[in-house]
């Protein structure tokens, strides 16, 4: 056989293989690495290399075989005890007390006041004094918690009441219509039509159509000139209610009759309690 067309099934040979213990080997490898981790990738990877361009390619198909099974070892015993993940990934440290650096625990994890004040900015923090917590994880990450006082307002904070947020579903994607994040969300293509009509806007235009916790359809399209609306459902829907409360208040006030007068005022007294409880919703 003639070496370029051994190397060429050679390599096919090492991609194919390649591929499968990585599928194996689960989908960590791909995304947060742990030390072990990173040299087995680097390794299986010089070895896929060897089996593409070497005579004896089996031998180091065994030997990646061997650190596939090493990696799902280890990973098994990370799984079953946490002695095992602190001593291969190691424990997270704080690094940040209070305010207060501290400077023995930096130097363990051999990071210094410049690489701190780095990873603090890239969350907004410029003021280490700022911080009650600052961790670093064995991955390598810098989680951190601000002072209470300086974290930023929420709707808790506030005693507002918001909403449960729905994931949003795309409904059209690259101008096809997705029948079944619309079934999810119990819709149907009559609905999605008559709402891009109302937008003015046809579905092969479409690069990404969103529909939101409250049934409202968010579009973007190919065409970046033409400039859709807003949905403006929530704010109808409220002003609606508003107007509906405004109403009733001056049929309460217009009308002599005593109960009718009572029951309209007790009507207006309900709803806009409603309003009340509905406009934070409305308003998200």
């Amino acid at each position: 056989m003639p070496d370029w067309s051994r190397i060429a099934i050679q390599t096919f040979g090492a991609v194919i293989a390649l591929f499968l213990m990585t599928k194996v080997m689960g989908k960590r490898q791909v995304s947060h690495l742990s030390f072990f981790e990173y040299i087995t990738g680097i390794t299986i990877g010089n070895l896929a290399a060897y089996i593409s361009l070497e005579t004896e390619w089996y031998l180091g198909l065994v030997s990646m075989v061997v650190w596939a099974l090493v990696s799902l070892g280890i990973e098994f015993a990370q799984l079953k005890s946490k002695k095992a993940r602190d001593l291969i990934d190691g424990k997270p440290r704080v690094l940040i007390k209070e305010g207060k650096i501290l400077e023995d625990n930096m130097k363990k994890e051999r990071i210094t006041t410049d690489e701190l004040l780095q990873q603090l900015r890239k969350k907004n923090i410029f003021r280490a004094a700022d911080v009650e917590f600052a961790v670093m994880e064995a991955n390598g990450d810098i989680n951190v918690l601000l002072q209470k006082k300086h974290q930023p307002l929420t709707a808790y904070h506030l005693g507002v009441q918001v909403g449960p947020e729905q994931e949003p579903q795309a409904v059209i994607m690259d101008g096809k219509i997705m029948d079944e994040p619309l079934a999810t969300r119990g819709l149907s293509r009559d609905w999605l039509m008559t709402e891009l009509e109302k937008a003015g806007v046809s579905a092969d235009n479409v690069v990404l159509g969103q529909v939101d916790t409250y049934g409202q359809l968010y579009v973007d399209l190919f065409d970046d000139q033409i400039k859709v609306a807003e949905p403006q459902v929530k704010a109808v829907l409220l002003a609606q209610l508003k107007k509906c409360a405004a109403d009733i208040e001056m049929f309460g006030l217009s009308t002599k009759d005593q109960s009718a007068k009572s029951m309209y005022e007790d009507c207006w007294i309900k709803l806009e309690r409603v309003i009340d409880d509905v406009t934070p919703y409305l308003h998200r």
